[in-house]
């Protein structure tokens, strides 16, 4: 941007600022016109009526009492132009850091003088105009993540398949290199198709805000079935596995839960290293429903056990290990919908997941 824009668009400010001054004092005057048109009027009825008397020298006629009035008008609108720049500093002060704020500075934060601070109302301005500023920060720092990391994860595969094709096409390979590539080509494509299901999926759930398609349906049942999907994963790491809980019966979106149990099963299978263990228990608590899946392996940082269900966020910033962090913020979405919660706990190298469930939605 020019030093010329910068210097209009300051100008233009600065006017804007100005024609407040002169807003507020125009207004100011019309109610100096209303009281004195009321006052000029009582006058000349009380005059027209003879109740007003000479008192001394001092003369009663009507005409003095204009010049008086009009006089004063003039004087106190001259007064209230240069007044009222006071009282407006903090709403010019609110405007600037409005702008600023509307114009992408979420940095930007509202400060008054402090015995304009005192009072109650500009108090909660300042409260509310922080807060609002802090949460649009926060949510621009997550937009920023959000993208850098669909970047990386959409575009690592992508690489990954146009450097192998590369190498089939030159030919001169083995037949073992040949299969060993084609099978490195399947696998990525098979992970940006998974990838691009996530997406979906967790479109999907964003924009749903009402919980439909919701019936009775046997949760045992459905977990275990969810354990047997995912049985070629666990088994070939060797896991220890303990599913054994009573039968529960639950009012919810079957469908939606059942990527609720897929993506915390597989979560927990992921990060057991090879003959680790899993435990899956479901208990009652009054009205409430709760399924626990833990499983042993590394801790994940405490200051980390928020972030982990945002898009496409992972322990692991190298992106190195499997995955592509859109499973936890399909589940707590999924959760959120069904007015449940999901806590995670993670110490002593058990890490787990508890999701609390509503038994029965009216």
């Amino acid at each position: 941007m020019t030093k010329k824009v910068k210097h209009k668009k300051k100008k233009l400010k600065g006017m804007e600022h100005f024609s407040l001054d002169i807003t507020v004092s125009v207004f100011v005057f019309f109610i100096l016109c209303a009281s004195l048109a009321t006052t000029i009027g009582v006058a000349y009825l009380l005059d027209y009526f003879g109740l007003i008397k000479d008192v001394g020298q001092m003369p009663k006629t009507p005409q003095l009492i204009l010049f008086l009035s009009v006089s004063s008008i003039v004087v106190g609108f001259g007064i209230s132009i240069i007044t009222m720049k006071f009282p407006l500093k903090p709403v010019k002060t609110l405007i600037i850091q409005m702008n600023r704020l509307s114009s992408g500075d979420f940095r930007t934060r509202l400060q008054f003088s402090k015995l304009i601070s005192i009072h109650p109302v500009f108090s909660e301005i300042t409260e509310s105009f922080n807060t609002m500023a802090q949460e649009l920060e926060g949510t621009e720092m997550l937009r920023s993540d959000f993208i850098n990391n669909f970047s990386h994860e959409f575009k690592t595969p992508i690489v990954s398949i146009a450097g192998f094709a590369k190498l089939l096409k030159k030919g001169n390979l083995t037949e073992e290199q040949r299969e060993e590539y084609i099978n490195i080509i399947e696998a990525e494509s098979r992970r940006l198709a998974d990838m691009a299901t996530n997406v979906l999926n967790l479109t999907k759930v964003e924009n749903q805000t009402i919980l439909t398609d919701v019936s009775s349906f046997n949760l045992s049942e459905q977990i275990r079935s969810c354990v047997l999907l995912l049985e070629n994963k666990w088994t070939e790491k060797n896991v220890d596995l303990n599913i054994d809980f009573n039968e529960y019966t639950i009012n919810a979106n079957e469908e939606m839960l059942k990527q609720v149990w897929i993506n915390l099963i597989d979560n927990a299978v992921k990060f057991t290293s090879v003959g680790g263990y899993i435990e899956i228990k479901i208990n009652s608590e009054q009205d409430m429903l709760n399924v626990t899946v833990t499983n042993s392996g590394s801790d994940i940082p405490v200051e980390k056990q928020q972030k982990i269900f945002g898009k496409f966020y992972q322990i692991d910033e190298s992106h190195s290990s499997k995955g592509n962090g859109i499973g936890l913020a399909i589940v707590k979405r999924v959760v959120d919908l069904h007015k449940g919660e999901i806590t995670v706990t993670s110490k002593d190298g058990l890490t787990s997941f508890i999701v609390s469930l509503p038994a029965i939605r009216v």
